[in-house]
């Protein structure tokens, strides 16, 4: 993976931004030798909004599972919003 100083952007940008959309690269941005940022495809982008959203649903899958499970009663939503003036 590349790497580039946080301070050269400005004058590598339209380089950075060609190597990342035509050869898919990524890059890796740093500060103060610390990575702070990263330059990605946007095919790589939307993979990993795609992972973030199946590991949302899970995670409330699980969240309902164990709710079912303990025999707790659940709050309607409608409940919730009344109760949160909304």
């Amino acid at each position: 993976m590349t790497r580039l100083a946080a301070s050269s952007l400005r004058q590598k940008l339209a380089d950075a931004l060609n190597r990342v959309a035509y050869r898919r690269e990524r890059i890796v941005l740093e500060r103060h030798g610390k990575d702070v940022a990263a330059l990605v495809p946007l095919d790589d982008l939307a993979l990993l909004e795609k992972l973030e959203e199946r590991m949302d649903v899970e995670a409330a899958e699980q969240a309902l599972a164990d709710v079912r499970q303990s025999g707790e009663k659940s709050i309607p939503w409608q409940d919730v919003k009344r109760s949160l003036g909304l």
